[in-house]
Parts: structure tokens; sequence; C-alpha cells
């Protein structure tokens, strides 16, 4: 698998995994885990724009992986 559609991939997965995060800390009454699943959230997002950057990057360099 080419290496833009492998960052796609994990571009995904990654705001999947944020998403997720921000449901569970909507999801429960404990403060404790609610701050926890916020802050996973958060450092998702965060890998999210970081992936995001390098796909970005890739696609300019190598113009075989624009769709």
């Amino acid at each position: 698998m080419p290496t833009g559609n492998k960052l796609e991939q994990a571009l995904a997965s990654a705001k999947g995994l944020a998403s997720d995060m921000k449901t569970f800390s909507l999801d429960t009454d404990s403060q404790e885990a609610k701050q926890m699943f916020d802050q996973l959230s958060t450092t998702m997002e965060n890998v999210s724009e970081t992936i995001q950057t390098r796909l970005d990057f890739v696609k300019q360099e190598e113009p075989q992986y624009n769709k």
C-alpha cells in the first residue's frame, strides 16, 4: 500500500479515536474519567493534525498521491 494511502488510513483512524474519546467523555458521570477522555480526545486531535500536515506534504512532493 502506498504511503499516501497509509497516511489517509491513519488520519481516518486518529479522527475516529478522537471522536470516540469525546463520546466517552460525554457518556460518563465520573469527573475523573471525563477529564481523562477529554485529554485523550485532545491528544488524538493533535495526532490528526500532525498526520494531516505530513499527508499534505507527501501530496505536494509526490503528485501521484493526489486523487
